[in-house]
C-alpha cells in the first residue's frame, strides 16, 4: 500500500519523507533495542509455535483455536510491524522514511495494534456460546461461521483505519519533517501538516475510541452474561470449571488493555516528563501483550499445553510443567 502514489495532495510533499527523533537524548537506548529485540524474538516464536502445534492436530482445530489462531497471527504482526524498523532507525541513525513508507507503516501499525482488541472481543464471544448455550455450540459456531466472522472483523478493521490514513497523507507537509515518534503515528504526523488539521485530531479520536471502547464495551457486556449464566449453574464445581475456561481469556484482555490505560494515565498527567523516556515506556508497553499472549495461553490451557509438549518432545520435561502447573 503506497500512499505516495495513491494520495497525492497537490503540493509534491510526497517527494520528501520524515525524520524519527524519539530517543536522541535517551541514556542507553541500545539496552532499549537489545530488549526490544528479545520481545520480537520470544514474540516469534511463541506464537510459531502456537500456530504450528494448531496446524499439526486436527483435535484443535475448531472454532475456538481458530480465534486463537487469530490473535496469534494479530500478535507476530503488530510487533513485525513495530520492531523491526526501529533497529535501523536507533541502532545506526538511519532515521529517514519515506513518505510512501511512512504512511503505509502508520496504516499496518494501527491496524494490527486495533486488530488486538477486535481480537480478544472475539475470544470473549467464542466463550459466550462455549458456557451460554454449550449443547448448541456445534451448530452456532462452526469453523465456516468463525472464518466468516474473522474476516468480517479484518474488513471492518480495514475501514477503521483507512480513512485517518487518507486524510493524513493528503496533508501539505510544507515545514518540519521531525516526527516526535519512534515510529509514524498518525498524531505526530499529522501535526506537522501546515494547514488546520483538527478534522483529522476529531477523526483519529472518533477511531481509537471505537477500537478501544466499542470491543471492550463488548466483553464486558459478554462477561455479565457468562457471570449471571454461570450462577445459575447448581454444581460448585461446574462453576470453578466454567469460570476457569474464562480465566486465560480475562488475563489477555488485561494485560492489553492495562498498559494503554497506563501509558494516556502517564501521558495526560505529565507523570513522565522525559519525552523519549515515555516513548521508550510506551513501546515496550505495546510490544509485551503480543509477546505474553501465546506464553499465557499455552500455560493456562491443559489441552493446547501438553500439544506443545508433544511437540517438544521431551517427555521428562512435560510431566514437570504439567506437575509444577496442578500445584500452581
Amino acid at each position: 500500500m503506497n500512499f505516495s502514489v495513491v494520495f497525492s495532495n497537490g503540493t509534491n510533499s510526497f517527494n520528501k519523507g520524515f525524520y524519527l527523533t524519539a530517543f536522541r537524548n535517551l541514556e542507553n537506548k541500545n539496552y532499549l533495542i537489545l530488549a526490544l529485540a528479545i520481545i520480537y524474538i520470544i514474540t516469534l516464536l511463541g506464537n510459531l509455535v502456537l500456530l504450528a502445534v494448531v496446524l499439526m492436530n486436527s483435535s484443535l482445530q475448531n472454532p475456538k483455536y481458530l480465534a486463537v489462531c487469530n490473535l496469534a497471527i494479530v500478535d507476530i504482526s503488530v510487533n513485525s510491524v513495530i520492531i523491526p524498523q526501529m533497529v535501523p532507525v536507533f541502532a545506526f541513525n538511519q532515521n529517514y522514511v519515506s513518505f510512501g513508507a511512512c504512511f503505509s507503516q502508520m496504516f499496518f501499525m494501527h491496524f494490527f495494534g486495533d486488530m488486538e482488541s477486535f481480537s480478544l472481543a472475539l475470544l470473549a464471544y467464542e466463550r459466550l456460546i462455549a458456557i451460554c448455550w454449550p449443547l448448541r455450540y456445534s451448530t452456532i459456531n462452526t469453523n465456516l461461521r468463525m472464518l466468516l466472522i474473522i474476516a468480517g472483523i479484518w474488513a471492518l478493521v480495514v475501514l477503521l483505519e483507512i480513512f485517518p490514513v487518507i486524510f493524513a497523507a493528503r496533508l501539505p507537509y510544507c515545514s518540519s519533517r521531525e516526527v516526535q515518534s519512534c515510529c509514524c503515528e498518525h498524531s505526530p504526523v499529522y501535526k506537522l501538516a501546515c494547514t488546520d488539521t483538527s478534522f483529522n485530531r476529531q477523526l483519529g479520536t472518533a477511531k481509537t475510541l471505537t477500537a478501544l471502547l466499542g470491543p471492550l464495551t463488548f466483553i464486558i457486556f459478554t462477561y455479565a452474561i457468562v457471570v449471571v449464566a454461570v450462577t445459575r449453574i447448581a454444581s460448585i464445581s461446574q462453576r470453578w470449571k466454567a469460570f476457569h475456561t474464562c480465566l486465560t481469556h480475562l488475563l489477555l484482555v488485561l494485560l492489553y488493555y492495562m498498559p494503554v490505560m497506563l501509558a494516556y494515565v502517564l501521558g495526560n498527567l505529565r507523570l513522565i516528563q522525559n519525552f523519549d523516556l515515555y516513548t521508550a515506556v510506551l513501546t515496550v508497553s505495546v510490544t509485551i501483550p503480543p509477546m505474553l499472549n501465546p506464553i499465557i495461553y499455552s500455560l493456562k490451557t491443559d489441552e493446547l499445553r501438553d500439544k506443545i509438549v508433544k511437540l517438544l518432545g521431551k517427555p521428562k520435561v512435560a510431566q514437570q510443567i504439567i506437575k509444577n502447573e496442578a500445584n500452581g
